[in-house]
């Protein structure tokens, strides 16, 4: 059921009003992308980042695709409203609250996104739950949903983990089901429009250890075709765990031998009884018997015949080691005849890819928005208004100093300002001092008014880049699009989408 929101309670300066209809060209702005659209394709994505000990959640590095910026501080021009100013309040913040608090308390909201990346890594972003409908929205930069490296629709994988530490998973794993970005942004890589809103399931925890069901992958006709279609799901990690192997099969139009009680490709003996009578014209050419099962025989001597392993007697048959030949004797009037039969060997190999299906005992745990809140949501504001920025930076400054690890949340506080950077293709962006470096702050919420008390805000940005703007080799400054009617437009449509359980 899609949900009319109704606005109140608002902090003085941050509206003009409380009510705004979407814009009316929103619907034509939206792209949409589906990430795991089926609840066996979301446990299978969240048994790949729980699997193996969670090696993929704890071995994933921080994205840094596109954050290094030239950034300039610029008095004019710059950001503008499209509409009128407007909120969505944040979760459980629907009326005024009056509760302060004097210590910044860090929003349970704000979170990792991981995926993998063009480069077929584990890759993380930073962010947030956010209000919608059904309380399973997360916002954060595009570039942590959309492939801008390679052009694909979106990153493998994806799934948002609030609070996450070190491997732990306090609220749960939420795969991700739907993406929406702004269309300017998905055909054209619009700075202006670097943000996105993901749908996903309901949160699930592991219950029980680790269960691998093999399967077929694929078949190929060469070693070296299935040697490489196993290195490039090696490389992608596409199976949840590096269980990986190949099997030598005869083809089913094939056959080949075995002993008795054994099977061979699959083939028992009993479907190979058949060959001991199998009578061959002598002038048949070879061609026209089906492939591997033609057969050859040869008259052999009766010391030969009993020196074969397993052929003491008259009246014995045995298949030779190679279970490509079987020697037999039989009776023609008083005497015996040997021979060895002979399978021809035309029979086509192929090379199957086997892996192991991982399968986790999952539990639902709830909707994100139940679990940790949301975030409200903010546009058309007026360009100078103070905001909170949370999120996970990481690596290095340009002079070397690593002054963030990237494994706790961090937070920095300033008012935002009209903003260029030349290295990105955008007219409209907005900067906030700070000296978070790129990797890993990639997709930090940007909150307006946030409460410390309730740890709610509304959101009025994503970090997209950051920049050293008085060229001191120091980060001093992050940047996000401006969030205006079509920002809206777009979350609107996220907002209303349902998704459910996957457990």
């Amino acid at each position: 059921m899609k949900r009319t929101l109704i606005l109140g309670g608002l902090s003085a300066g941050l509206l003009a009003s409380a009510v705004v209809a979407a814009p009316a060209q929103a619907a034509g702005d939206v792209a949409s992308d589906s990430l795991a659209n089926t609840n066996l394709a979301a446990q299978q994505v969240a048994a790949f980042w729980y699997g193996e000990m969670k090696a993929n959640l704890i071995g994933a590095t921080p994205y840094n695709v596109e954050t290094q910026v030239v950034g300039k501080h610029v008095s004019t021009g710059g950001p503008t409203a499209d509409t009128k100013p407007g909120i969505v309040p944040a979760i459980g913040d629907e009326k005024k609250t009056t509760s302060v608090s004097k210590n910044v308390n860090l929003p349970k909201t704000s979170g990792k996104v991981f995926f993998i990346g063009a480069d077929g890594k584990p890759h993380w972003c930073t962010g947030t739950s956010l209000q919608s409908s059904y309380k399973n929205l997360v916002a954060t930069a595009g570039h942590c949903v959309y492939d801008t490296a390679s052009n694909k629709a979106t990153l493998d994988k994806w799934v948002f983990i609030p609070g996450y530490y070190q491997g732990k998973t306090p609220w749960g794993i939420y795969v991700g089901k739907q993406a929406f970005t702004h269309y300017d942004f998905d055909v054209y890589e619009d700075g202006d429009r670097n943000y996105a809103f993901v749908n996903v399931y309901n949160g699930v925890l592991p219950v029980a250890g680790e269960v691998y069901k093999d399967r077929e992958l694929s078949k190929h006709e060469t070693k070296a075709a299935a040697e490489a279609a196993k290195k490039a799901l090696e490389d992608k990690k596409e199976t949840g765990a590096s269980r990986l192997w190949i099997v030598e099969k005869v083809d089913d139009d094939h056959v080949t031998a075995g002993p008795e009680g054994k099977k061979v490709d699959g083939v028992t003996w009993n479907e190979f009884k058949k060959f001991q009578s199998y009578n061959v014209k002598a002038d048949a050419p070879a061609h026209t018997f089906k492939p591997g099962t033609g057969v050859t025989d040869t008259f052999i001597s009766q010391e030969e015949f009993r020196s074969a392993p397993g052929t003491q007697n008259d009246g014995d048959s045995y298949w030779q080691p190679g279970y490509k030949t079987f020697v037999f004797s039989y009776k023609w009037g008083n005497t015996y005849k040997y021979v060895k039969r002979t399978f021809w060997l035309n029979y086509d190999v192929d090379y199957i890819l086997f892996g192991s299906t991982l399968n986790i005992g999952l539990k639902d745990v709830g909707r994100l928005g139940d679990n940790v809140g949301g975030q409200g949501l903010a546009y058309n504001q007026k360009v100078g208004q103070s905001v909170y920025v949370f999120g996970y930076p990481s690596g290095k400054h340009p002079d070397g100093n690593h002054a963030f690890t990237g494994h706790t949340l961090k937070w920095t506080y300033g008012k935002t300002f009209a903003a260029k950077a030349s290295d990105i293709k955008a007219e409209e962006i907005i900067g906030v001092k700070s000296s978070f470096t790129g990797e890993g702050s990639l997709g930090s919420s940007w909150l307006a008014q946030y409460k410390s008390a309730r740890r709610l805000g509304y959101l009025n940005g994503v970090t997209i880049g950051v920049a050293d703007t008085d060229k001191n080799n120091r980060y001093d400054t992050s940047v996000s699009p401006y969030f205006d009617g079509e920002t809206y437009g777009v979350y609107k449509v996220a907002a209303a989408l349902w998704s459910g359980k996957i457990v």
